[in-house]
């Protein structure tokens, strides 16, 4: 019965982790692309006037399934602790680090003519040039992967301990509480640290904290509306490992779970 049970443990954490890992190397790649929140829901531009700056909600494209991090996170941090916390996102650290220095080695192979040939015009025509456009759209540059994943780590340490920090007070009660606490902290620290390590002294700091408060507006808005998805994965995690199971192993990871670090 026991080895069932650690059998179920191991699963689960193996599927947490595989949906953590996919979601952050995914939205790290695709987070040189900016969109207009505001066009995508089919509304004007905000034109908020923040410091003196009119700022609409253009945000990377990585915030769109950044939130899947954000709940697989608390998830992790609920049933696992910090100690599960921090191995995956030391792990996410270390996989999204090797992609970016794989993306930087295919860079610098030469193109194949014919492939260049093959692929030099859009659909109206339009030359263009593949290699050119590939290097451009995966080549990020070295200061902004080192600022998002240092933001990244920094973001993941605070959110386990404010998490664990709320659990202690709260008990095993108000889930609301510190899965969504932890996550405003963590990401108010994020949208800043990575902002002011990737573009001090190309941005003004008064040009850095209005983009820094209209990202936090986003990620504040989404950590409330995620609150009932962090209620259906409970939900379905302790319908998995039993409601007792789940109970205990929730309490195990908040007793290992006591310093920042």
């Amino acid at each position: 019965m026991e080895n069932h049970l650690e059998d179920k443990r191991n699963k689960l954490f193996v599927v947490l982790a595989g949906i953590f890992l996919t979601n952050a190397i995914v939205a790290e790649l695709i987070g040189v692309k900016i969109f207009s929140g505001e066009q995508s829901l089919g509304l004007h531009p905000a034109n908020l006037n923040i410091l003196g700056f009119v700022m609409d909600f253009n945000l990377t494209a990585g915030a769109v399934i950044w939130p899947v991090v954000f709940i697989t996170s608390d998830l992790i941090n609920e049933y696992f602790g910090k100690p599960g916390v921090k191995r995956i996102s030391y792990m996410a650290a270390g996989f999204i680090a090797y992609s970016f220095l794989v993306i930087y080695l295919t860079i610098r192979l030469p193109p194949a003519q014919w492939w260049l040939d093959a692929n030099n015009h859009d659909n109206a025509g339009n030359f263009f040039n593949m290699d050119f456009a590939f290097n451009k759209i995966l080549g990020q540059g070295q200061r902004i992967i080192v600022s998002s994943l240092a933001a990244f780590l920094i973001g993941q340490l605070v959110d386990v301990f404010v998490f664990q920090k709320l659990r202690k007070i709260t008990g095993s009660k108000m889930l609301w509480l510190r899965a969504t606490g932890s996550t405003l902290v963590s990401q108010f620290i994020d949208s800043f640290v990575v902002l002011y390590l990737a573009f001090t002294g190309i941005f003004t700091n008064d040009q850095l904290l209005a983009i820094g408060i209209t990202n936090y507006l986003y990620k504040f808005t989404i950590a409330i509306l995620l609150t009932p998805l962090i209620y259906a994965g409970h939900h379905v995690i302790d319908r998995y490992l039993g409601k007792e199971v789940a109970a205990k192993l929730s309490e195990e990871s908040a007793n290992k779970s006591g310093s920042f670090f």
